[in-house]
């Protein structure tokens, strides 16, 4: 394994379908992407040709209904799950051709994830569940700083028992950005949660993809929260049905649901 995390993937083995310009900017080129779950005798097709680029600082928005194959397509860009066949190039590192090791390590430094439920330590406060992240790390912030960046600085040395479901969330949140990831893929992170404070666990991806320029993608469901992305890209039967660009970001607090 390389020293440097950055250097750790087998390098593309082609370049991306994209212009200069585009492949000088892009943090994820994805083509052709298929997945396929073999259940008994039944093939379920999960992803049927999917082409994706993300941007830096960029925020989108994956909408679509369960079995969409939005969060499928969320786990192989975060290297959880592979594809069946196409390929996916972080920065010019061929993710596909990676081996279990190397995406452990592409996990480890460059991706936030954040899901819809929160998988926080009962018996570690808030500042406790966010070092843990951030000692394993290269440059993290300090566990105060970045629940600050969620607004639960008073709430550090409380435990996830004595935390409402939006606030262990946020730590949530700020464990994922606690050690500086260039992305952070963010699973129905509302889902759980009521309008109210949904809307305050936006707010914190918000300002996370707005002040240290992450580049954010939420899957949802929810239509309302399409209003916040760049762009909004609908995925059906395991398909891209349309991509849409919003010329102005709504604030989260402006969303109606």
């Amino acid at each position: 394994m390389a020293a440097d995390p950055d250097d750790s993937f087998p390098p593309s083995k082609s370049p991306p379908a994209a212009t200069a310009t585009e492949r000088r900017t892009a943090v994820f080129t994805a083509r052709e992407i298929t997945k396929t779950y073999h259940m008994g005798e039944v093939d379920v097709h999960a992803l049927r040709g999917v082409d994706l680029d993300l941007y830096e600082r960029e925020f989108i928005v994956l909408l679509g209904p369960s079995g969409s194959g939005k969060s499928t397509l969320l786990n192989i860009l975060g290297g959880l799950d592979i594809p069946s066949s196409g390929t996916v190039v972080y920065r010019n590192q061929e993710l596909t051709a990676a081996d279990e090791s190397d995406l452990t390590e592409y996990r480890r430094f460059h991706v936030g994830f954040v899901f819809q439920f929160y998988n926080l330590i009962p018996s570690l406060t808030a500042r406790e569940n966010v070092a843990l992240v951030t000692e394993i790390a290269k440059t993290p912030m300090d566990p105060l700083e970045a629940l600050d960046l969620v607004n639960l600085t008073p709430r550090a040395d409380h435990f996830p028992a004595q935390l409402s479901g939006g606030e262990q969330q946020r730590v949530a949140i700020a464990r994922a950005i606690a050690k500086r990831p260039d992305v952070l893929l963010c699973d129905e992170p509302t889902g759980a949660l009521d309008i109210h404070t949904g809307i305050v666990v936006l707010e914190a991806i918000e300002r996370v993809n707005r002040e240290l320029g992450t580049t954010t993608a939420v899957i949802t469901h929810n239509a309302a929260i399409s209003d916040m992305a760049d762009r909004v890209i609908s995925l059906s039967d395991g398909r891209i049905a349309n991509v849409q660009r919003n010329e102005k970001r709504k604030r989260p607090e402006e969303l109606k649901w």
